[in-house]
């Protein structure tokens, strides 16, 4: 893990291990991918960006306090009570929001989507 990506985590310390679940699973199915880190968020690129992760910014009414937010594009809006957010950023694009607050939720289920964004990124 990069120094920049501890560093990202330091006003939410607590979040750390649930990133590096996510990381780890990701280096594992996807050696290839880059990891860049901004002031909100970090980015998953292989050809171009295809996820994100980010901390809360700001209170959102029904959500919890305390979360990691990870956010992928897909060319098609995708249905699911684990998605709190989807929009369509440019036409064909959307990007979908799941909020995260253990490491149990990086299951099957979010790396199968993560990977259709994966394999999206690279045919766009």
């Amino acid at each position: 893990m990069q120094p920049e990506e501890l560093a990202f985590f330091a006003s939410l310390p607590q979040m750390l291990p649930l990133y590096q679940t996510l990381r780890e699973k990701l280096t594992a199915a996807y050696p290839d991918t880059q990891f860049k880190v901004s002031k909100t968020q970090i980015s998953f690129r292989n050809r171009y960006v295809f996820a994100m992760a980010s901390l809360p910014w700001r209170k959102v009414k029904g959500w919890p306090k305390e979360y990691l937010l990870v956010s992928f594009g897909l060319a098609y809006e995708k249905k699911s009570p684990r998605i709190v957010q989807a929009v369509e950023a440019y036409p064909n694009r959307w990007t979908h929001h799941v909020l995260l607050t253990c490491p149990e939720q990086v299951d099957d289920e979010l790396m199968d989507w993560i990977g259709e964004a994966y394999r999206f990124a690279m045919v766009k």
